[in-house]
């Protein structure tokens, strides 16, 4: 296979993956809600005030705390699980291919060299 195709393959499953498995999961509730306006742009301008009156700047307070992370987390891994294990069921099928087509409007992925063990041949020659 040309590596051209190769990076196709792999940005097109990302994806996809990324749409089922981490997007359509409890981070959708983590991304709702009302955004603060930040009139600098970076959130500096904004605190959050806690019920013991304490004002936290909001690029130092925690938006989920352990328990949302480790059911987050959970799920995504579950999501991961059974799309790997049953990717040729018929119905995930359907739906795999549904979202194909909404994942390719998504920017193609690049090479992440902060995910530990990537090495300098970290993507197929063109």
């Amino acid at each position: 296979m040309k590596p051209a195709d190769e990076k196709r393959i792999a940005a097109t499953l990302a994806k996809t993956v990324a749409m089922l498995c981490v997007r359509n999961t409890a981070l959708e509730d983590l991304h709702s809600g009302t955004t603060p306006i930040s009139k600098t742009g970076d959130y500096s301008d904004v605190v959050v005030i806690d019920a013991e009156g304490r004002e936290i700047p909001w690029t130092e307070v925690s938006h989920f705390d352990d328990a949302a992370m480790r059911a987050l987390m959970r799920q995504i891994v579950n999501r991961l699980y059974t799309f790997h294990l049953m990717a040729d069921d018929p119905g995930l099928r359907q739906t795999i291919d549904r979202w194909v087509a909404a994942a390719e409007d998504w920017d193609d992925p690049e090479i992440d060299q902060g995910l530990p063990g990537v090495g300098k041949r970290a993507t197929p020659t063109s």
